[in-house]
């Protein structure tokens, strides 16, 4: 099993042309549910906390950390008001909350490319201006990603000069629908699940610099992989799904109906759809770079 294992992750860094690098292998099963456990918040934090780019996770874990708060001025108001005023004490706190929890989890810099923000449209025209931009179509929802930066417009459209609110991805769910994490909702820091009908887009923060880089260079490469498919890849791909705690998995290059249902398991514990498709969602979770 072990070497099995091991020829899946050199199958793939042969594949995109970088050295042998396994990622930590998990230590439990996955959770189902939709509300991520104590285990998965645990590991989405970094592993080391001396380099300081934040990560997407990292910026989950913070929102996580302000769920339940209610009412203003609150935590979050009372430190946006100590840099910027205390017109902003009592005033409207979902932007607020990004800035808090991008700030507290070292993404400042990715989730704020052009500083605190408070009011939303100009938030998601800084957004704009980096080339960083997703309309709130179905089909882009679909491609949303935790982390993402989400902004809602109650009356449908997809203007950025209508925004009405924001929140972070915690969840991509499909069928153009995401979990929310989102602060001033009924004035409070609530969990949600939104769909594109008031989505108006989404900014998406570099949150690992250059690593994203070859990191998306690394899925671009990879095939998509569905029940039926034979080969090499299938092999791959079995063999991190052995890594992440699927023994049952049987290196055969054959995608039947074990390797179906474990690819759905990986997908539910990483937020993405579970409809046993391996694309570009899903590889990210496989190669814990999601």
């Amino acid at each position: 099993m072990v070497e099995g294992i091991k020829n899946a992750f050199r199958r793939i860094g042969q594949l995109f042309g970088r050295r042998e690098q396994p990622a930590a292998e998990a230590t439990a099963a996955e959770p189902t549910a939709a509300e991520p456990t104590a285990a998965e918040a645990t590991a989405a934090e970094p592993a080391a906390a001396a380099a300081r780019q934040g990560t997407a996770g990292d910026m989950i874990a913070q929102a996580r950390k302000s769920l339940g708060m209610s009412g203003r001025p609150n935590t979050i108001t009372r430190e946006y008001a100590g840099r910027h005023g205390s017109e902003f004490l009592k005033a409207s706190w979902c932007d607020m909350g990004i800035t808090y929890w991008a700030r507290h989890s070292d993404n400042a810099k990715a989730v704020l490319p052009a500083g605190d923000r408070a009011y939303t449209v100009w938030h998601a025209e800084d957004f704009q201006k980096i080339k960083r931009w997703y309309s709130g179509t179905t089909a882009n929802v679909n491609k949303a990603k935790p982390g993402d930066i989400v902004f809602f417009d109650w009356g449908s459209t997809n203007s950025v000069g209508a925004i009405d609110h924001v929140g972070i991805v915690e969840k991509a769910l499909g069928n153009g629908r995401v979990q929310t994490i989102e602060a001033n909702t009924s004035d409070s820091v609530r969990r949600r699940v939104r769909s594109s009908s008031v989505i108006a887009g989404y900014g998406r923060p570099d949150y690992s610099g250059s690593t994203s880089n070859w990191t998306e260079t690394i899925v671009d490469k990879l095939p998509t992989l569905k029940h039926g498919a034979k080969g090499e890849h299938v092999e791959s791909l079995q063999g991190l799904l052995m890594a992440r705690s699927h023994p049952e998995i049987k290196i055969d290059g054959t995608f039947g109906d074990s390797t179906e249902k474990a690819v759905k398991a990986v997908q539910r514990w990483g937020g993405v759809s579970d409809d046993g498709v391996v694309g570009p969602s899903t590889w990210p979770v496989l190669l814990r770079v999601h």
